[in-house]
């Protein structure tokens, strides 16, 4: 049980650090610009609905995958860690990397298309970008079922303060100041970088059969 608790722990702190949701909270309000209340409600749901569904898919089905593809979970490790390790220092950076976050273009959307961001960009890569998944898959290709579980539920309840945030967006910016949050994003970036340091770490140990990393 102290395991499954250290694991929703880390599942946590590493979704909680590459979704980023204090950090989207001014993404997804520019977003939804000129947007009326109700369908910034709905545009925020319909993305973080479908993120969970996208990683809790990439979870269920990582297995399958990698044997369809010919993938080993070492390879998987070090290749995730080192695209997770990249976002994470692009965040220390003070930066958006690329592979996380679209590009201005990306974001403008017309008056008429105001639910059309909820799969592109918000949906992914935002929400459920590349580096979600890679740690999604990475924390659920275990044996141990329960920690299957933990991570999606995990992944559940971040969505749930996402939402959270978004719907109250405004009033968070201006709470917590624009300096507080660039402070916030590096925090999350050192974390992130951390975590996918271990990850390329037991991918190597995986790999050379060096034991648990």
């Amino acid at each position: 049980m102290a395991n499954l608790w250290i694991h929703a722990l880390t599942v946590f702190m590493g979704f909680f650090a590459i979704m980023n949701p204090i950090a989207n909270v001014p993404i997804f309000l520019s977003l939804t610009e000129g947007d009326d209340k109700k369908t910034t409600a709905m545009v925020a749901s319909r993305a973080l609905l479908l993120a969970f569904l996208i990683v809790t898919i990439f979870s269920v089905a990582g297995k399958l995958i990698f044997d369809l593809f010919g993938i080993t979970l070492p390879a998987f490790q070090i290749t995730g860690g080192l695209l997770v390790f990249l976002i994470g220092f692009h965040m220390l950076q003070g930066d958006q990397s690329s592979v996380q976050h679209p590009s201005e273009t990306g974001k403008k959307k017309s008056p008429e298309a105001a639910l059309s961001v909820t799969v592109s960009p918000l949906a992914m890569p935002i929400l459920a970008g590349p580096g979600t998944i890679a740690t999604a898959m990475n924390f659920s290709t275990g044996e141990n079922f329960m920690e299957m579980a933990v991570t999606i539920v995990v992944f559940g309840v971040l969505c749930l303060i996402t939402y959270v945030l978004f719907v109250s967006g405004e009033k968070f910016v201006t709470y917590i100041g624009a300096s507080a949050l660039g402070v916030i994003t590096r925090m999350m970036g050192l974390i992130l970088a951390v975590i996918g340091a271990q990850m390329v770490i037991a991918g190597i140990h995986g790999a050379f059969g060096l034991g648990a990393g």
